[in-house]
């Protein structure tokens, strides 16, 4: 979700608040205008037409509320999802890490490189030369078995789909909706 209306809810609310006030008032209105006649106002098609209008605006309210309700169910459940992924992504990179004895200067220039920083930006993070950095990204490639940045990426995404012990097949995406 992208856009204002998804990271501020508040705001839609808002504006059903609204809604529902004029729904609110438009059928106060129309029961007004019916005076003690009630039913047999609608006969008027100016009552007819305000009672239906304001029974359609209500019912958009409702159907708002509830497809907000359900928008903000789907974002909290996609934030858990990204979450684990986080988490599983997290995982594997520090079994990556250990599997590979790179020492605690390494890990700091992998995890860099593997954010996207540029080498200057490692250098000028850690506060050290870039060759320094260099030398470190020389040393986590060949304890990786890789050549650069991007086969480094390659295999820790790997990582993510391998098999768990036991499994026999990965455990299918569940279908969007």
């Amino acid at each position: 979700m992208t856009g204002t209306a998804s990271k501020k809810p508040g705001a839609l609310l808002v504006l059903i608040l609204v809604q529902a006030f004029c729904a609110v008032f438009f059928l106060w209105d129309v029961m007004q205008e019916a005076g003690p006649l009630r039913v047999l106002a609608l006969r008027d098609f100016h009552v007819a037409a305000e009672a239906v209008s304001a029974l359609c605006l209500l019912a958009a309210v409702l159907f708002e509320i509830r497809y907000l309700m359900t928008l903000l169910r789907r974002k909290a459940h996609l934030e858990r999802q990204i979450s684990l992924a986080a988490g599983a992504f997290h995982d594997v990179i520090l079994d990556h890490f250990e599997r590979w004895n790179l020492t605690p200067a390494e890990q700091d220039v992998a995890s860099f490189t593997i954010k996207g920083l540029s080498i200057a930006e490692i250098a000028a993070l850690r506060g050290t030369a870039e060759g320094t950095v260099k030398s470190h990204l020389n040393g986590i490639y060949r304890k990786a078995g890789v050549a650069g940045r991007g086969a480094l990426l390659s295999l820790l995404i790997d990582g993510l789909f391998q098999l768990p012990e036991g499994a026999t097949t990965l455990i299918p995406l569940q279908k969007r909706a």
